[in-house]
């Protein structure tokens, strides 16, 4: 059974940073893709960032791109999020999600098969 558990999320205040960490079982972690994405109250969810399953290739939506970074560690089969110079606006539930469909980073979610349970981030203003 494939399971994605996240963490690291909380209640920060604007400026500062969390990293997120997303730790997966149940298959084969160096071999496919990771995304990252985020769901604020009343809004859909949006794309945040992806990672190759090597690692070498990482795609980042325009709203976090410089403040955010993608990263994994096939070793420990996690895949991480750092968060810098956070605002109110990147309050949402943060979900990592695994794709095992395409060779390329991508950020269309029907392209992710796992996903998990979210946690939740915060900034205060």
């Amino acid at each position: 059974q494939v399971q994605l558990v996240e963490s690291g999320g909380g209640l920060v205040q604007a400026g500062g940073s969390l990293r997120l960490s997303c730790a997966v079982s149940g298959r084969t972690f160096s071999t496919f893709n990771m995304g990252w994405f985020r769901q604020a109250p009343g809004k859909e969810r949006e794309f945040v960032a992806a990672i190759s399953w090597s690692g070498g290739n990482t795609y980042y939506a325009d709203s976090v791109k410089g403040r955010f970074t993608i990263s994994r560690d096939n070793a420990k089969d996690t895949v991480y999020l750092q968060m810098n110079s956070l605002k109110p606006e990147d309050t949402a539930v943060y979900y990592c999600a695994s794709n095992s469909r395409t060779r390329v980073v991508v950020a269309r979610e029907v392209f992710y098969d796992y996903w998990g349970q979210g946690t939740q981030v915060t900034v205060s203003s």
